[in-house]
């Protein structure tokens, strides 16, 4: 049978409809007598570098069929190595194996034994229904059997005439079935009044495969027992039915915390809220702080298969699931715990943590938690409630009764404030909550469709508008290049005009100075020689001017620059013979360049 520790609540069913119960993988029956144990160590290697944390070592116990095997190992192994060990001690092929009896379910063989969060002390159990048993006993086949079906017990309150459905696996305990009916009663084990349980079933420790119950119903009836003389009386009037009394008798006080009783459970108290740790503080101060206990604390009690809660500020949850893009945007669902409630166990194992339940949330919204255990939680929760909801949603949560936790609010964005979808109740079924989380779903994904909608209208007419105002951007960036451009353009033509006309000052100037040191024409009839020279343009026009013959040459190139014709740009050309005249001497005289009396030139610009 399964240690109570590793057990989960059962399936419970509020109003007549029935909530799926936990699955327990099937454990091997108990051996009439101590299996023979045998050890098997994985011998840890030095590692080649130094690491700052020590390995934690972890103990297995595993059992198949008759006998146990002790495995010690470091966490930072995996669950195929244990097989591996497992497959040299039991002589079992690792593919005929299957390893039970996980707290999170089956694993797979590539599972890092660190990220189960084991325990120190762990026991596990090999089945092999692929190998042939030892003994071919039909007791043992039907056993095997029973422990992987699902007895639903049908459970009536005989006080307030209430009926619960509850499903339980065959390797539950009769112990397990009148804790989890604890929960849901408020009647302590050992005050229990059964009726309608088999002869057989004769210890608290048996499982129900083999108590011999009905399958796959049976129904029993509980009520309080009220004194030992009473109790005698009833049993002795039933003859058809079996009453079992828990610790009836005051000498079994001693023995109730066997089977899991403790003492605030003998004299009627709630010590399950006792014996656990708060799971939240008391007036934290950081509220990302206050989810981070909240969340180890869950996970110690109800196991690690739970909705991924958020980290952090209500403000903060809310900027993740509502603004963001429209396609992006989540339900936000606020899970209110309470402690003292009677339906806080039941909802939190069994709805809150079954696995449809938390694939759904986790692919569809973004769950908050709060803990209102505590009155100063409490009142700082409906100081947030009532500023981001309204008065109306707090103080709806204010008039709640403790019984009526837990809460499950499903808040929607919207674009000018945040919707209350739904408030869900902790008296409800795990296909109810779904069909609640669906049906706020739908909603949500109608007001989805048209925020992308919209979204995307808007995105269009904002990149309409981005298009336009690049185009017009590009446009005058267009204009200003030109403006640019053609003010370059016109400093440039500015600044040549500028250089041309002061060359054309500079050549005036020296034209000037050229023309005012040129000696004075002589005349026709003079006592020395003349020359006449006629010098033709490159326009046609002549150019005609007496000199002396014995003027020197550069006169002549003077006369002709002094005309706007610098030697240095235009050469002097004679007809007969052809010569260039600027390549002669410029110091000999025009009698001995043969220039005299007259002469027929013309001006040519150099290339």
């Amino acid at each position: 049978c399964l240690k109570e520790e590793n057990l989960a609540l059962p399936q419970v069913d509020f109003g007549g409809e029935t909530m799926p119960g936990p699955t327990f993988d099937p454990a091997s029956p108990p051996a009439p007598a101590p299996a023979p144990s045998s050890s098997a160590f994985r011998p840890v290697m030095p590692s080649r570098q130094i690491v700052e944390r020590q390995p934690r070592m972890l103990d297995f116990r595993v059992e198949y069929r008759d006998r146990n095997v002790d495995v010690v190992l470091e966490d930072s192994c995996t669950v195929g190595e244990i097989k591996q060990i497992l497959e040299n001690e039991l002589q079992i092929p690792v593919p005929k194996m299957l390893l039970k009896g996980w707290k999170t379910g089956d694993v797979e063989d590539s599972t890092v034994l660190k990220s189960l969060h084991l325990p120190k002390n762990n026991s596990l159990y090999v089945l092999t229904p692929d190998l042939p048993p030892p003994s071919s006993s039909s007791h043992a086949g039907a056993l095997q059997e029973s422990l992987n079906q699902n007895f639903m017990l049908i459970i009536t309150h005989r006080e307030v005439q209430r009926e619960y459905n509850l499903n339980f696996s065959g390797s539950s305990t009769v112990q397990e079935v009148k804790r989890n009916v604890y929960d849901l009663t408020s009647i302590p084990v050992r005050h229990q009044l059964w009726e309608g349980w088999p002869a057989s079933a004769t210890d608290d420790s048996m499982c129900l495969a083999e108590s011999g119950l009905s399958y796959p119903c049976h129904r029993l009836t509980v009520g309080r027992r009220t004194s030992p003389v009473q109790t005698r009386e009833q049993s002795e009037e039933q003859s058809t039915d079996v009453h079992m009394v828990s610790d009836s008798d005051g000498d079994d006080f001693e023995d109730a915390s066997e089977f899991g009783v403790d003492d605030g459970e003998v004299f009627g108290m709630a010590s399950s809220t006792m014996r656990k740790s708060p799971m939240m503080p008391e007036n934290a101060e950081n509220e990302g702080d206050a989810l981070l206990q909240f969340t180890a604390e869950f996970s110690s009690r109800y196991g690690d298969c739970h909705p991924v809660f958020f980290i952090g500020s209500l403000e903060a949850a809310f900027q993740e699931a509502f603004y963001v893009k429209a396609r992006d945007r989540k339900l936000l669902a606020i899970y209110l715990h309470h402690d003292e409630s009677v339906l806080t166990n039941v909802f939190c194992s069994q709805m809150l943590c079954a696995e449809s339940i938390v694939s759904y949330l986790s692919q569809n919204f973004i769950t908050w938690a709060w803990d209102l255990t505590k009155d100063a939680n409490r009142a700082r929760f409906l100081t947030m409630c009532n500023r981001h909801f309204g008065s109306v949603i707090a103080q709806t949560i204010r008039t709640q009764k403790t019984d009526q936790f837990p809460l499950f609010l499903i808040i929607m964005g919207k674009r000018s404030s945040n919707e209350v979808l739904n408030v869900i109740q902790g008296n409800t079924t795990v296909d109810e909550l779904m069909m609640r989380l669906m049906a706020a779903m739908e909603i949500f994904s109608a007001q989805q469709q048209e925020d992308i909608k919209d979204e995307d209208e808007r995105e269009a007419r904002e990149n309409v508008k981005r298009e336009q105002d690049e185009a017009y951007r590009l446009s005058l960036e267009a204009d200003r290049a030109k403006r640019e451009a053609h003010e370059r353009e016109m400093a440039e033509q500015f600044r040549l005009e500028q250089i041309r006309k002061e060359q054309e000052e500079e050549r005036e100037a020296i034209r000037l100075s050229l023309e005012q040191a040129l000696p004075p024409e002589p005349e026709e009839e003079n006592a020395e020689p003349v020359s006449k020279l006629r010098i033709r343009t490159p326009s046609g026009e002549f150019l005609e001017r007496r000199f002396l013959a014995s003027n020197k040459l550069q006169i002549v190139f003077d006369f002709v620059a002094s005309k706007g014709f610098p030697w240095d740009e235009f050469k002097l050309l004679s007809t007969f013979p052809r010569r260039d005249v600027t390549q002669l001497d410029p110091n000999k005289s025009l009698l001995e360049v043969n220039l005299f009396p007259q002469e027929t030139l013309f001006l040519q610009a150099k290339e």
